[in-house]
């Protein structure tokens, strides 16, 4: 039995947002090595380009799309841009997202502004405009990449965990409405993973790097790559019953602890 049923991207164009590093960077390789076109969303048009290099090393095509997100009408006009240089689109990852953190007594009007408009109104037009273009071809996936904060508390975080359980829940409703477009909407929640966001001001902060570690029964951070697997199978062909769902990976921290660690 051939893998390419349930996961060859061959012939397909993929949206990735937030690509410009991290976990988007990750994802948007893996897409490409799965053998979609891929185009490339992000605010850093250096950074960019070394995503681009590393879809090249996998033997993958992609096209640079910079945009900022925080405007209304670029979601619509990303989504164009992608179906012009690409030709269609087929897989949407909105992987595009930001966070400030502060208590919730600290947070001021433009950071609640600012962190709602880009991690869910963006993705909210974003995936009507992309709805539009799959519903005309037959069908496409819609991968939203969410949070633990979706499902746990963490303090300093209140407006960020608002958006990403909004799109646990954005998933859901659009799963129900889009099922007949043959268009399916999942979420991936990474756990505590060591990006270049992350680095410093947790993974670098022996307190907190203990305090995760703690928690994590894989007794070991998440990296962008353990992410990739998991939105191959949301983005391929064999997830066409999988719909309205997040997959965790987050190495057991949802599972529980234990007190003999």
């Amino acid at each position: 039995m051939t893998l390419d049923k349930y996961f060859s991207l061959a012939g397909k164009a993929a949206l990735v947002t937030g690509a410009s590093g991290g976990i988007g960077r990750a994802l948007a390789v893996g897409l490409a090595g799965a053998g979609a076109k891929v185009a490339l969303h992000g605010r850093n048009v250096g950074q960019l380009e070394e995503t681009a290099r590393e879809v090249r090393s996998a033997g993958g095509e992609s096209v640079s799309l910079a945009a900022d997100l925080l405007k209304p009408e670029a979601s619509a006009a990303l989504v164009d841009q992608c179906v012009a240089k690409l030709g269609r689109l087929d897989v949407l990852v909105n992987c595009a997202g930001m966070n400030r953190r502060k208590s919730i007594d600290a947070v001021s009007d433009d950071d609640y502004d600012t962190i709602m408009a880009v991690n869910l109104r963006s993705v909210y037009f974003l995936s009507r405009a992309a709805r539009a273009v799959m519903k005309r071809q037959g069908g496409g996936k819609i991968v939203h990449v969410t949070s633990l904060t979706s499902s746990m508390g963490l303090a300093g975080t209140s407006v960020y965990g608002m958006t990403k359980a909004a799109l646990a829940q954005l998933a859901k409703t659009q799963a129900v409405e889009w099922a007949a477009d043959n268009i399916q909407v999942n979420c991936l929640a990474p756990g505590f993973i060591v990006t270049p966001l992350t680095e410093g001001p947790l993974w670098g902060d022996e307190k907190k790097r203990a305090w995760l570690l703690g928690r994590i029964p894989a007794k070991r951070p998440g990296t962008p790559d353990d992410m990739v697997a998991a939105v191959l199978y949301m983005a391929g062909p064999g997830s066409a019953y999988l719909t309205g769902q997040m997959i965790t990976v987050d190495g057991g921290v949802l599972a529980g602890g234990s007190w003999d660690d």
